[in-house]
């Protein structure tokens, strides 16, 4: 059309749905728009400061989850690793905003596509160890730690999703627990007080350890294990307004491919539909050919903005007291607005009731 003289293209005009469509295509292609969102190939809609703040609000906890859980990955070699941290964390460590530095970390990079990953955990000789399992949407899980009366022997958990290829859930001898995480990267991170005042003691917890091990469930049972094949992953950013200026919407894609969303969940499902009119859908394979062109400055302004004001929320006594039994929960039992201010206070902390030890 746009290779078109005058009065072809007045001639065009007779028909007001095409006039509307070509007049919304010159809007984009003047860069006039702040956004723009494509319900298909053939209808463009205009995105209102509204929806681009929607977006980015519901959006926070994948992009902030997905540059966190990525970058541990990047640091460790790559998915299915184990890293056994026996020493403190400082201010050196860039991956996580704030971590504690009175228990010792050990993290599990679980890549759970094409096979379940069968956890080995030994017995802890310390008064608190946790295990926290996280994906890409920031819901945290504890299903083991001292205060539940876990860890005090040896034990093997299987964990797998609802996409885990070969696997429907059935049983597996010599499986002490089953687990099934909401995404297929995901993080499953041992929290371990180490008794550095005592020496032998230190000793020991710091053994046990190294001897946490993954392994995937064929291997395990004594065959070979399925070759994990290449997974192209989006850009992380040096800050989570990156992604949001650069690369938000392959970035939702793919972790839109990679979570599991409850059709009877409130929060998934208002999230799915802001994100259905750009093109981004469950299960499609990110096509730039296919999705909305957004205007990522525009984007990262929001997010910016967004983050100033939930950052100052942390030195708000109101609000703190009565939210801070509100973070880091399983899913279902949180709401977007704290989803959001755990994901830039600080992605992956722990609940209230494992918090103190």
């Amino acid at each position: 059309m746009r290779q078109r003289r005058s009065v072809d293209f007045i001639t065009s005009f007779i028909n007001r749905r095409i006039f509307w469509a070509s007049l919304m295509l010159l809007i984009a292609a003047s860069g006039l728009s702040e956004g723009i969102r494509a319900d298909s190939a053939k209808e463009t809609k205009l995105l209102s400061d509204a929806e681009i703040e929607n977006l980015v609000r519901r959006s926070y906890q994948y992009v902030a989850m997905y540059n966190v859980n990525n970058k541990f990955a990047i640091k460790q070699g790559g998915w299915n690793t184990v890293d056994a941290d026996t020493e403190l964390k400082d201010h050196t460590l860039r991956e996580i905003a704030r971590p504690n530095n009175d228990s010792l970390y050990i993290s599990a990079m679980l890549d759970l596509r094409k096979a379940p990953v069968i956890l080995e955990m030994p017995a802890f000789d310390s008064r608190y160890v946790s295990l926290m399992i996280t994906g890409y949407d920031h819901y945290v899980n504890i299903p083991m730690s001292t205060r539940q009366n876990d860890f005090d022997i040896p034990e093997k958990m299987l964990l797998y999703t609802a996409r885990t290829d070969g696997y429907d859930g059935e049983k597996v001898k010599g499986i002490d627990r089953y687990f099934e995480a909401t995404g297929d990267l995901v993080s499953a991170v041992f929290r371990v007080m180490p008794h550095a005042n005592e020496p032998d003691r230190f000793k020991r917890i710091v053994q046990q350890m190294k001897q946490v091990r993954i392994t995937p469930l064929a291997e395990y049972q004594g065959g070979k294990a399925k070759p994990s094949d290449e997974i192209d992953f989006p850009d992380v950013g040096q800050r989570d307004a990156d992604i949001f200026e650069n690369n938000l919407i392959e970035v939702m894609q793919f972790v839109f491919n990679h979570t599991t969303f409850d059709p009877q969940d409130e929060i998934d499902q208002k999230l799915l539909a802001a994100w259905k009119p750009l093109g981004v859908l469950s299960g499609r394979k990110y096509d730039v050919e296919r999705v909305a062109k957004i205007d990522g400055k525009k984007f990262r302004e929001t997010a910016e903005r967004i983050f100033k004001s939930e950052m100052a929320r942390a030195t708000d006594p109101v609000f703190m007291e009565q939210n801070v039994l509100r973070l880091f929960q399983p899913k279902g039992n949180m709401t977007v607005e704290v989803l959001l201010f755990q994901s830039i206070l600080g992605p992956i902390g722990q609940p209230a009731q494992e918090a103190v030890y």
